[in-house]
């Protein structure tokens, strides 16, 4: 069994091309291993992305890290189709752990002890990065360097990321 973390901004361009790149990076890593299972917060853009791809695969499980209450991490989503696809992969999920929260923690405080989570419970981090630094705290480049420092494989799919 392998088990595929995922981090990655939750816009980019080219959402065909990006879905392409990652189903190969995704064969190769899955090369010879059956059921995988795959570990995301089901944020908007890579981490559902990569989830839906995995469970594409036969005996493919999804475990769910949110970093907030799922009626808190609501807020974060910007339309209601990701909201949506959100709830059908949740639906899907074999588990579903919600971060302990912290009185008077940083949101992104939360994302990051959520993304320190997913590394550490995973075989492989796929990345879908602009190999930028990071735009906030836990964001994709503290992810791949915390997975780095704890020994995990890392593969990156590189996006260009959309303007904020």
């Amino acid at each position: 069994m392998t088990r595929i973390g995922v981090s990655g901004h939750r816009s980019y361009n080219n959402p065909e091309v990006v879905a392409a790149m990652t189903d190969a990076v995704l064969e190769r890593v899955l090369q010879g291993h059956t059921a995988p299972t795959v570990i995301s917060n089901l944020a908007e853009g890579a981490d559902q992305l990569v989830a839906e791809l995995v469970l594409n695969r036969p005996g493919a499980a999804l475990e769910v890290v949110l970093p907030l209450p799922i009626d808190d991490y609501d807020n974060d989503f910007v339309s209601t189709d990701t909201r949506r696809h959100f709830d059908a992969l949740l639906a899907r999920a074999s588990s579903v752990m919600v971060i302990d929260q912290i009185r008077g923690e940083a949101r992104e405080s939360a994302y990051e002890r959520a993304g320190h989570a997913i590394v550490d419970a995973c075989d492989v981090l796929v990345a879908l990065w602009d190999g930028l630094p990071a735009r906030g705290r836990g964001g994709t480049a503290e992810m791949v360097q915390y997975a780095i420092d704890h020994g995990v494989i890392v593969e990156v799919v590189v996006v260009e990321r959309d303007p904020l």
